[in-house]
This record gives C-alpha cells, sequence and structure tokens, in this order.
C-alpha cells in the first residue's frame, strides 16, 4: 500500500469522524477535506478545487433557482390541497403520498428535479397540516432517490450502466428492465415512513397550535390557541360577544370565527354566535376552563380550520404604544373601535407606571402600552397609521404570489427537463432554464444569490476531491479487489450482499456515476470468474449507487439539507434504517429474477 493510499484513508477517516459526530459543521468539515488534500499534495491544486465548477455542483444551483422560483409562483399550493384533501393531515398518510408522488415522477427525470419540483408543495403541506418540515422534507428527498432506480434513464449510474456493458461485450438493459427493483425499494421506503415516521424522523415534539413568540415570554402570556365548535344547545347562540362580556367576565380572547365557509379574523364585539361557527380562543388555562364548562364547549387538541394562527409566518403578536399626538388620546377602547377598524386584538395593557391592567374601560392615555396579537399583514397597516406606534419587530407580510407567472414558471421547468431528455447536461440545463426564469421576472435578479444554499455549494464541493483521490491513488480499486477476493467462496446471495454494501460505500463519499465507472468492469470479470450472470451484479451495481442515505452528500440529501434544517446525526438515524431496507430489497429482487 503507497503512502499515498495511506493519506487518502486517514481523510477518508477523519471525513467519516466529522460528519457522524456534528462536532464540525459540515459545509467546513468539506472545506477542510479539501484542504488537507491540497496540502497533502495527493491530487494537483486544480484537482483540489475543481468541485466548485463541477456538474453536480453547477447543476444543483440551477436547480436551487428553478425550485425558488417555482415557489414565488405559487404554482404548488393547488397540488398541495389536493394531497391533503387525499390524505388528510395524518402524518404517515401525508408522508405516503408525497413519496409516491415523488418517486413516481422521478422515475422519468432527473431526481435532484422532482425533489426541487415538490419541495414547495411540501412546505406549503407542512405549514397547512401542522407537520414540520423536518418530518416531510427527508421522505420526500429519499423517495427523489427510489424513485431514480425505476427506469433506465432516471440517474446518472444507470444511464451509464448499458454504455459500461457494450464496452464490456453484453446485451443493453430495456428502458423497463430496472422497474421490478425500483418498485420494490420504493414500496419499501414508503412502507418504512409509514410505519417508522415517529421515531426516526426528526421535528416530532413540537405541538402544531404552539408558538415561540418573544413577546410571550417577556409578558408570560400563554402559548396555544384552542379551537372549539359551536353546537346547537350552546347558550352563545343568538348573543354577541360584547353582551357575554366575554374579556370582563371570562379574561378569554375571540382570535377568529368562521361561519359557513368563510373566516373573521379579530371579529367585532357585535358579532352574533350561530350553530357550527368555529372559534379560535385565546386565554390563560384557567380562564378557559371556566369558560368552556359555562357554555358546555369541547375544544379540538388541534387546530384545524385556524393552522394560519398558530404559524409564525402568518400572524404575531406585537406591541404598540400610544403617541402624544395620536388623534385617539381621550377616547375609550369602544369609541375607537380597535378590532373593527384595525383588526387587531388587544390581550394585555400597561400604563404609564408599568403595571398591567385588566380592562381598559377609561380614556386612552399617550404612553399607554398595548399587547395586541393579528395577523402580519393588518400589523403592518397599523405601522403605517400615525395612531399608533409599534414598538416591537413586524415580521413583512408574505409577499403576494407571482400568479401571473405560473405558466412561464412551468413553461421554463418543461424547458429543462426536455432539454436533458434529448441528452444536454443537466448543469446546461437547469442553469439556463434559471436564468430564463430571470428575464421572465420570475424572480428578480436581487433574488438569484438568496435562492442559493451556500452551505450546500461548499459541501459538495470540497466533498468532490475526495472521491477523485479515493479513485485515482487507487485505494478504492485496492479495497475492492480485497473484498472480492475473500467473498469469492461465499454463498451467491451473500456475495450480491457485498457488492451492495461495496457500491454502497463507495457512493457516500464519491460520485454514484464514479463508482459505477469504477466497479462495473470489476464486477463483471468477477462474475464471469465466479460463473454469476454479470449483467446482473453489473445492475445491481448501478441500484446500488443510489444507496446513499447515511449521509448527506448525495446531491439531493445535500439539496434538502438547509430547507429541513437536518443535522448529519438526523441521516444517520432515517437514512442507516433505509439503507439496510434497501440493500436486502434490491439484493433479494436482482438475486430472484436477474441472476
Amino acid at each position: 500500500m503507497s503512502n499515498d493510499v495511506m493519506i487518502v484513508f486517514v481523510i477518508l477517516f477523519a471525513a467519516i469522524i466529522m460528519f457522524s459526530t456534528d462536532r464540525i459543521r459540515n459545509d467546513v468539515a468539506s472545506i477542510i477535506i479539501m484542504l488537507s488534500l491540497a496540502w497533502s499534495g495527493i491530487i494537483p491544486l486544480n484537482q483540489a478545487f475543481a468541485g466548485f465548477s463541477s456538474n453536480a455542483v453547477v447543476a444543483i444551483m440551477g436547480v436551487m433557482i428553478i425550485g425558488f422560483g417555482i415557489e414565488k409562483t405559487g404554482i404548488m399550493d393547488s397540488f398541495a390541497n389536493i394531497i391533503m384533501q387525499r390524505a388528510g393531515t395524518k402524518e404517515n398518510k401525508v408522508i405516503a403520498v408525497v413519496m409516491a408522488v415523488a418517486g413516481m415522477i422521478s422515475s422519468f427525470m432527473q431526481n435532484i428535479g422532482a425533489v426541487a419540483l415538490f419541495l414547495p408543495a411540501v412546505k406549503k403541506i407542512g405549514n397547512k397540516s401542522g407537520i414540520s418540515n423536518q418530518r416531510l422534507i427527508m421522505p420526500l428527498a429519499f423517495a427523489g432517490i427510489l424513485g431514480g432506480t425505476i427506469t433506465m434513464v432516471a440517474s446518472g449510474p444507470l444511464i451509464i450502466l448499458n454504455d459500461l456493458l457494450n464496452k464490456g461485450g453484453y446485451d443493453s438493459f430495456g428502458l423497463f428492465s430496472v422497474t421490478p427493483i425500483g418498485l420494490g425499494v420504493l414500496f419499501a421506503g414508503i412502507l418504512y415512513f409509514y410505519l417508522l415516521s415517529g421515531k426516526v424522523l426528526p421535528g416530532g415534539g413540537e405541538k402544531s397550535q404552539e408558538r415561540k413568540d418573544e413577546l410571550l415570554d417577556i409578558y408570560n402570556l400563554p402559548r396555544e390557541i384552542h379551537e372549539v365548535v359551536i353546537e346547537k344547545d350552546c347558550e352563545l347562540i343568538g348573543k354577541t360577544i360584547e353582551e357575554l362580556d366575554i374579556w370582563r367576565i371570562y379574561g378569554i380572547h375571540i382570535l377568529a370565527l368562521w361561519d359557513s365557509g368563510s373566516k373573521t379574523f379579530i371579529p367585532w364585539r357585535k358579532t352574533t354566535f350561530k350553530e357550527g361557527q368555529i372559534l379560535a380562543i385565546f386565554g390563560e388555562d384557567e380562564h378557559l376552563s371556566q369558560f368552556f364548562k359555562a357554555f358546555n364547549l369541547e375544544h379540538k387538541h388541534e387546530l384545524v380550520v385556524f393552522r394560519e394562527l398558530a404559524d409564525e409566518k402568518e400572524a404575531g403578536f406585537a406591541e404598540i404604544i400610544l403617541p402624544p399626538d395620536s388623534n385617539l388620546k381621550g377616547k375609550t377602547l369602544e369609541e375607537i373601535a380597535l378590532r373593527k377598524n384595525y383588526r387587531i386584538e388587544p390581550i394585555i395593557y400597561i400604563n404609564t407606571d408599568g403595571n398591567r391592567l385588566n380592562l381598559m374601560d377609561w380614556e386612552m392615555e399617550p404612553g399607554l402600552k398595548v399587547i395586541v396579537f393579528g395577523r402580519w399583514e393588518d400589523l403592518n397597516s397599523l405601522k403605517k397609521s400615525k395612531d399608533f406606534v409599534v414598538i416591537s419587530d413586524v415580521k413583512p407580510p408574505e409577499e403576494s404570489s407571482r400568479a401571473d407567472k405560473k405558466v412561464h414558471a412551468m413553461a421554463i421547468l418543461g424547458v429543462g427537463i426536455l432539454l436533458i431528455l434529448f441528452g444536454v447536461s443537466l448543469p446546461l440545463s437547469f442553469l439556463s432554464a434559471a436564468i430564463l426564469m430571470l428575464f421572465t421576472k420570475v424572480i428578480y435578479k436581487e433574488e438569484l444569490y438568496e435562492a442559493i444554499d451556500w452551505k450546500t455549494v461548499f459541501l459538495l464541493a470540497g466533498l468532490i476531491p475526495l472521491g477523485t483521490a479515493f479513485e485515482q491513488t487507487g485505494a478504492a480499486r485496492l479495497t475492492a479487489e480485497a473484498i472480492i477476493g475473500v467473498v469469492e467462496s461465499w454463498n451467491v446471495f451473500f456475495i450480491l450482499i457485498v457488492i451492495g454494501l461495496i457500491t454502497s460505500f463507495f457512493s457516500l463519499f464519491m460520485s454514484n456515476v464514479a463508482a459505477t465507472v469504477l466497479l462495473v468492469p470489476l464486477i463483471l470479470i468477477m462474475g464471469e470468474s465466479f460463473g454469476i450472470d454479470p449483467r446482473g451484479l453489473a445492475l445491481l451495481v448501478a441500484v446500488a449507487a443510489s444507496n446513499s442515505f447515511v449521509i448527506p452528500t448525495h446531491q439531493v440529501n445535500a439539496y434538502v439539507m438547509g430547507p429541513g434544517n437536518y443535522k448529519t446525526g438526523d441521516y444517520i438515524k432515517a437514512g442507516g434504517i433505509m439503507s439496510v431496507i434497501f440493500l436486502l430489497v434490491s439484493t433479494l429482487i436482482v438475486y430472484l429474477f436477474y441472476i
């Protein structure tokens, strides 16, 4: 074993330690690996930094821009609604439907493109269903990778496999030759997350209706919003909010009201309660219990109709103060009609001495502070008013959807996919499509760099030289030949398992295409010497090259790492089991039907 090979193994071992412990941020660890290869002289300097110009990195930058543009148009909102209509808000059902759709789409287009297409929709589904994005985005990414094994044109390793077979004098595989394997691993992946998503995915501890606003901590306010339905025998029916004197007697706040399919946020005090209405209520637990008991109300354990009120992107709390020159000084809260005119709900009042006031029946005075709740669009309108000064941070309202650009966005995505199908390279196709989005104003020039997750770019760019060094120094071939030499007398099924393991391991640290190019010639020779069908072994290699779930080095997993806010440990936990399932299912199908 040469010194160069030993150094590569040391750097590879250090990489495994850094990625598995999360002590160093992944992109920083990747840069350290790249610099180590450059300083050690294992590969030339130009190859050490070649990752920044690699096809994979350029392609993923283009994909990020395209995905950003699709999200801005709001084009996937309708798709998100369709999925929720079919799957409801049950986490395992939503995950199963998302994975099935993404997996089938990725069987005919590059998996990174399929995941980029559906990522905005999955975010919307998470926001509307109350399911953490962390619990949806990783299954989406895994489904994109799994779906790439359904046809011979959906992933790089399968595309290049026929060329390698032809060079070796073997017949090519047809478009759907690999379909039984792909459908098998996709179904197994869906079943895995359907049954075990609650145990293997991150982000399951939070409640969908629990808020994290800073003002809640400062003023020790409740964190949950409750939803109740007014049944036909409820004594609320026919009475108004003001008539019941809800704020004085019960100390609660009606934040929203649903009636016959329409929502009213911050209903006016003259609003009359009716049978079938749904209320969103905020208040201390003790006060809520008294109110529910008094009117025989039963609250739902989770928000269903008013999920947006629990979403920090849609609504929140603000701190406002009455300035000395306000036109409202000297007026009572009833005269101001804060709810009717400003669509905000006053929660608590603090006078100029800093004392908290429970009620506000007297005249408003300069310096009076009020904590209010409302949608960000209404709170931003309040900022423009001269009658109040908003002294806390108010989030800008969600940018209005560029709905008029939906056709442009989908047409551009279609052009990008067609270019790939006609043989144009992935980076050229996706980056060209991204620039088309700029010219058609689907995205603005100021948003170009915002659309790119630079941590992901550095993560991939830093790891690519490691794969190059692993291959060029002979470390990969040495490893493969040593393992193959050990297993040559084993049972066929266990030989297949080892081949799958070798390929999976190589694909973690080098391009899955490079792993396929390196291993297929070796496997063809091995198949002939062992008396095993070489084409079946080669197909297993090309499929197993997609078994890259344990760490975020596959371009799809790297792409979703930022949006999902994942750590390497999250991939190890969920992806470790997925890798074992993938290996067993694919190996068994190859053993039964291709050998």
